[in-house]
């Protein structure tokens, strides 16, 4: 799916109404990341071939040895369908996105997300706030996962327990298949917390960074 198909007009008019919603009372600024998957992940279509390619060897094997007819035991033949077994199963894998998935392991997902999520923070400038008080909430769609990263003028101050929930109510709702409430659940609770602790909007205050969903590809 498209990321940007997962929106809709209305779903990104209230993002962008409760980032500026929440930032009206605190001198920070919200910044909401979406991406479809945080990397390519090949190594799951070369264990998708070689899987496939497997299986089909053995298949031929038995064939064989068991079947009547015909004679399978030609290794041109036995090579040529082990090669073509090993590229269905890349291309399965690279398009079929539960079982690319299922071939991955979630510390090489979890590595993937946190190094796009750190990324994303550079890029999308969330540190470039004269405090330091920004704020981002990035969501990979393939990986299912979650991550609240706050610049040091907030992680200082609020404790990780507190985005640890943040993220647990986020995937519920993307589970629900209500992402854009999570997503705006999340946002005005940020303002919340940062109001909580002191971060209290001052009359010079300026909108340093732009209040919509930002998406990458």
């Amino acid at each position: 799916m498209s990321l940007k198909n997962r929106f809709t007009q209305p779903d990104l008019d209230r993002i962008k109404a409760a980032v500026k919603q929440a930032e009206e009372k605190i001198s920070g600024e919200i910044v909401p990341v979406f991406v479809e998957r945080s990397g390519y992940y090949t190594i799951a279509n070369y264990r998708g071939a070689m899987i496939t390619a497997g299986v089909l060897f053995l298949i031929i094997i038995a064939l064989d040895r068991y079947a009547p007819s015909p004679d399978v035991y030609d290794p041109l033949f036995i090579l040529l369908w082990v090669v073509l077994g090993g590229l269905v199963g890349a291309i399965a894998t690279n398009s079929i996105i539960p079982l690319k998935r299922v071939l991955l392991n979630q510390t090489h997902m979890d590595q993937a997300t946190r190094k796009r999520a750190e990324n994303a923070f550079l890029v999308e400038e969330v540190f470039h706030t004269r405090h330091r008080t920004g704020i981002m909430i990035f969501v990979s769609f393939f990986e299912r996962e979650v991550i609240v990263m706050a610049d040091r003028g907030i992680s200082k101050v609020v404790d990780q327990k507190e985005w640890d929930k943040m993220v647990r109510n986020i995937i519920e709702k993307i589970r629900m298949g209500k992402v854009t409430d999570g997503i705006e659940t999340a946002i005005l609770r940020c303002g919340e917390i940062l109001l909580e602790k002191g971060f209290v909007k001052t009359p010079d205050d300026i909108n340093e960074l732009r209040d919509d969903l930002r998406f990458e590809n």
